[in-house]
Protein backbone atom coordinates (compact mmCIF):
# COMPACT_ATOMS: atom_id res chain seq x y z
CA UNK A 1 0.00 0.00 0.00
CA UNK A 2 1.77 3.05 -0.80
CA UNK A 3 0.40 6.41 0.83
CA UNK A 4 0.44 9.62 -0.45
CA UNK A 5 1.35 12.95 1.15
CA UNK A 6 -2.72 13.77 1.70
CA UNK A 7 -2.80 9.93 3.66
CA UNK A 8 0.07 10.15 5.66
CA UNK A 9 -1.11 13.50 7.20
CA UNK A 10 -4.09 11.68 7.90
CA UNK A 11 -2.52 8.76 9.05
CA UNK A 12 -0.51 11.49 11.53
CA UNK A 13 -3.56 13.04 12.67
CA UNK A 14 -5.23 9.46 13.28
CA UNK A 15 -1.83 8.64 15.28
CA UNK A 16 -2.50 11.58 17.63
CA UNK A 17 -5.82 10.68 18.89
CA UNK A 18 -5.01 6.98 19.02
CA UNK A 19 -1.75 6.58 20.73
CA UNK A 20 -2.66 8.31 23.91
CA UNK A 21 -5.58 6.33 23.80
CA UNK A 22 -3.83 3.20 22.94
CA UNK A 23 -1.48 4.03 25.98
CA UNK A 24 -4.28 4.53 28.37
CA UNK A 25 -6.01 1.17 26.99
CA UNK A 26 -2.53 -0.67 27.78
CA UNK A 27 -2.42 1.27 31.46
CA UNK A 28 -5.82 -0.19 32.56
CA UNK A 29 -5.37 -3.52 30.92
CA UNK A 30 -1.75 -3.64 33.40
CA UNK A 31 -4.22 -2.28 36.20
CA UNK A 32 -6.47 -5.29 36.26
CA UNK A 33 -9.23 -3.51 34.20
CA UNK A 34 -9.65 -6.14 31.30
CA UNK A 35 -12.80 -5.20 29.75
CA UNK A 36 -12.14 -1.10 29.86
CA UNK A 37 -8.45 -1.94 28.92
CA UNK A 38 -9.71 -3.74 25.84
CA UNK A 39 -12.29 -2.04 24.49
CA UNK A 40 -10.34 1.06 24.32
CA UNK A 41 -7.74 -0.83 22.82
CA UNK A 42 -10.04 -1.96 20.04
CA UNK A 43 -11.43 1.64 19.73
CA UNK A 44 -8.02 3.04 19.67
CA UNK A 45 -7.09 0.51 16.39
CA UNK A 46 -10.54 0.88 14.82
CA UNK A 47 -9.41 5.14 14.61
CA UNK A 48 -6.67 3.69 12.93
CA UNK A 49 -7.22 0.72 10.46
CA UNK A 50 -10.87 2.25 9.68
CA UNK A 51 -9.89 5.31 7.51
CA UNK A 52 -7.27 3.56 6.17
CA UNK A 53 -8.74 0.51 4.70
CA UNK A 54 -12.35 1.35 4.85
CA UNK A 55 -13.19 4.62 4.22
CA UNK A 56 -10.63 4.99 1.20
CA UNK A 57 -12.25 8.87 -0.05
CA UNK A 58 -11.07 7.50 -3.41
CA UNK A 59 -12.69 4.33 -3.72
CA UNK A 60 -16.14 5.78 -2.41
CA UNK A 61 -15.89 8.58 -5.11
CA UNK A 62 -15.06 6.36 -7.68
CA UNK A 63 -18.00 4.20 -6.83
CA UNK A 64 -20.06 7.10 -6.95
CA UNK A 65 -19.21 8.27 -10.36
CA UNK A 66 -19.62 5.02 -11.51
CA UNK A 67 -22.70 5.23 -10.67
CA UNK A 68 -23.62 8.17 -12.23
CA UNK A 69 -22.36 7.18 -15.84
CA UNK A 70 -24.22 5.70 -18.72
CA UNK A 71 -23.23 1.73 -18.69
CA UNK A 72 -21.50 2.45 -22.57
CA UNK A 73 -18.79 4.57 -20.43
CA UNK A 74 -18.16 2.50 -17.34
CA UNK A 75 -15.42 0.86 -18.81
CA UNK A 76 -14.56 -2.98 -19.20
CA UNK A 77 -16.13 -4.40 -16.14
CA UNK A 78 -19.72 -2.49 -17.25
CA UNK A 79 -20.23 -5.59 -19.62
CA UNK A 80 -20.05 -8.09 -16.89
CA UNK A 81 -22.57 -8.39 -13.75
CA UNK A 82 -22.42 -8.17 -9.99
CA UNK A 83 -21.53 -12.23 -10.48
CA UNK A 84 -19.28 -11.97 -12.87
CA UNK A 85 -21.56 -13.43 -16.18
CA UNK A 86 -21.72 -11.00 -19.37
CA UNK A 87 -25.04 -9.00 -18.75
CA UNK A 88 -27.82 -9.73 -22.60
CA UNK A 89 -28.79 -6.52 -23.84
Amino acid sequence: MSLGLFDMIGLAASLVFALPLANYAVVRLLAGEIALGGGLLVVAVAMVVLPQYFLDPGRIFRGFVRGLLPRQLRGDDAETGSDGEPVEK
